[in-house]
C-alpha cells in the first residue's frame, strides 16, 4: 500500500514538499514501512521501519499518514487498501 502527500504550491515560494509512505510485506511474512520525504526536484530522505505483524505495521502506517495530514500535507495519490486514504 502506498500514499503520496504534498504541500500545496504557493506563488513565488519554493517547490512543494512531499511525503511518500509505503507499506510492503516481505518474503518472510514481516512488514516494512518506508517513509520518503523531501522537496520536489531536490534531495530526499528515506527511513525504513520493520514490523513482525500486520496490525503493528498498519497502525504505524496510519499514524505516519495522520501526522502528515495534521501538518498540512494533502493526499495526492493513494494505492492499495481503500482505508489508506483515511479522510
Amino acid at each position: 500500500m502506498r500514499i503520496y502527500l504534498q504541500t500545496m504550491p504557493e506563488a513565488g515560494a519554493e517547490a512543494p514538499r512531499y511525503v511518500q509512505i509505503t507499506l510492503e510485506q516481505d518474503l518472510l511474512g514481516g512488514w516494512t514501512l518506508y517513509r520518503e520525504s523531501g522537496v520536489q526536484g531536490g534531495k530526499a530522505m528515506l527511513k525504513r521501519e520493520v514490523y513482525v505483524d500486520r496490525d503493528a505495521a498498519m497502525a504505524a502506517f496510519t499514524k505516519a499518514r495522520d501526522a502528515q495530514i495534521k501538518k498540512g500535507f494533502k493526499v495526492m495519490f493513494s494505492q492499495g487498501q481503500e482505508s489508506a486514504h483515511g479522510r
